[in-house]
């Protein structure tokens, strides 16, 4: 194999590797953008879920309320 071939393989897998480089790149952007997206997704269903269970709380503390009440003015 002459210089020249070498050189010319060795350009040939430059090419391929910046290329496969540059793909590589173009997912990672992606799927961060993806994970982005979906981390935002989660947090906002969270905090539904949060606010729901504070609501719940609210109603739980005052039904024990309202029995503590009956309970008295049943003795």
């Amino acid at each position: 194999m002459t210089i020249d071939e070498r050189l010319e393989a060795l350009t040939a897998r430059h090419e391929a590797l910046t290329q496969s480089l540059e793909l590589l790149t173009y997912d990672v952007r992606e799927m961060r953008a993806s994970m982005d997206h979906r981390f935002a997704k989660t947090a906002e269903i969270f905090e539904t879920a949060l606010d729901s269970i504070k609501r719940l709380e609210t109603i739980a503390t005052a039904h024990e309320h309202r029995i503590s009440r009956l309970e008295d003015e049943a003795s």
